[in-house]
């Protein structure tokens, strides 16, 4: 028995060295893969970040380029007393903000939502942005600041609403009391019985200016 005791005794230690030699080894391992790992996916978070930097940028410099371009050129007005604007307007779907040149703008870069123009009337002041689809779409946008009486106000809200394919809507920023805007035309008319509104509304809601024709005038933004 104390034979048996000697030798069993050693051959377990050596069996219980070699055990914790091979748990050693296996955390050592599992130590070297967790640290690689950790590296592959910092390399990957890193590289995931660059992409997304890079990819904003990209997009920063389109929109930005975009917007430059959104508008150049200037009016020539015809006998009619229309104003036709003669240069670029750009067509592009931006994100970033875009100045237009004259005010109510008549085309350029915009908002991929349009402004509702189904005889639409707004009591708030529109971001351009979405206005200018609208007339990408062959709307007709009537436009009044705080020197047009409420009289003309009234009448051509009730004028736009029996109207497809117009909106209209407040704008202290333009120069005159009542504007016609159509894609790349423009107009003033003194008052709501002026009968230029009507040539104007014959001519270019849904007119030949109209980049889109048929494009919806509904499903966009009615607020």
């Amino acid at each position: 028995m104390g034979s048996a005791n000697k030798t069993s005794n050693p051959a377990r230690k050596a069996r219980i060295e070699e055990m914790r030699r091979a748990d050693q080894a296996r955390e050592r391992r599992n130590r070297f893969l967790a640290i690689g790992g950790s590296v592959v996916a910092v390399v990957a978070l890193v590289a995931g970040g660059v992409f997304v930097v890079k990819a904003q940028s990209d997009d920063d410099k389109d929109n930005a380029a975009a917007d430059g371009k959104a508008a150049s050129g200037h009016f020539v007005t015809g006998s009619d007393g229309v104003r036709t604007w003669k240069g670029t307007l750009g067509r592009t779907h931006v994100t970033k903000t875009v100045k237009y040149p004259v005010e109510p703008p008549v085309g350029g870069n915009h908002n991929q939502v349009w402004m509702n123009c189904n005889g639409d009337v707004y009591t708030r002041t529109l971001d351009n942005m979405n206005a200018v689809h609208s007339l990408e779409h062959g709307a007709v946008w009537v436009t009044y600041n705080s020197k047009a009486s409420k009289a003309d106000v009234d009448a051509l809200a009730a004028k736009v609403k029996k109207t497809p394919y117009t909106l209209m809507s407040p704008d202290d920023a333009q120069a005159d009391p009542i504007m016609l805007t159509a894609w790349a035309h423009q107009r003033t008319v003194t008052s709501a019985s002026d009968p230029n509104l009507d040539k104007f509304f014959a001519k270019f809601v849904q007119g030949e200016q109209t980049p889109e024709p048929g494009a919806a005038c509904s499903g966009g933004l009615s607020k």
